[in-house]
């Protein structure tokens, strides 16, 4: 049984764990992606956050996959296609298809992640090969955040799409602390399946 001293300091470590915010960026070869590892304390909606960002280097389109890693790894995902290669976008969808499909069920945490589409290099309008229209309606087939935009150019824009996934793996987090019991419920679920219900005093 835990004191008091214990109790509290676990209860602090599933706090700090909670605030923990990982995040894997993915796309195929020319979508605007630079391998790199970001890490990041930032404040959002009053918590202390600490962000870690992975951004493989960019996944050969023709290449066979597993995303094995980054499923179990990431709590969120952000999928990134060039507006201006339709090739890309088939492989942006490859990619949400992989990580919401049925058979990923045993990284359970994976199939409830947030995810957000993102159509990069809207400065090529002018050669676009992707329509607005088709990454919205592949980004709600999937239950995914959408937004075009120009990484390179838009600085503001790529800050608020990363609010934009954070806030979303954040309120996950919450729905799982919810739907998680608490010790004292789970110890007289235990207590009753053993022994059977209390039974009042005559």
């Amino acid at each position: 049984m835990l004191d008091s001293s214990q109790y509290s300091s676990r209860r602090q470590e599933q706090k700090d764990k909670m605030n923990d915010v990982k995040l894997a960026v993915l796309g195929g070869e020319g979508t605007g992606k630079s391998e790199s590892i970001y890490s990041k304390h930032l404040y959002l909606e009053g918590k202390q956050l600490n962000l870690e960002i992975y951004d493989p280097c960019s996944q050969p389109q023709k290449a066979k996959f597993s995303l094995t890693s980054e499923l179990h790894w990431a709590d969120g995902f952000v999928i990134v296609y060039d507006i201006s290669d339709r090739s890309s976008f088939a492989f942006a969808k490859a990619l949400i298809y992989r990580i919401r499909e049925p058979q990923t069920s045993h990284c359970k945490r994976a199939v409830g992640s947030a995810v957000l589409l993102v159509g990069n290099k809207r400065d090529l309008c002018h050669v676009r090969e992707v329509g607005w229209e088709e990454g919205q309606k592949l980004a709600l087939d999937n239950q995914c955040q959408f937004c075009e935009l120009s990484a390179a150019d838009q600085s503001l824009e790529v800050q608020m799409m990363f609010t934009r996934i954070i806030k979303d793996i954040l309120t996950n987090f919450k729905l799982k602390e919810k739907r998680r019991p608490s010790g004292s419920k789970s110890m007289a679920k235990l207590i009753n399946n053993v022994f059977g219900k209390r039974r009042k005093s005559v």
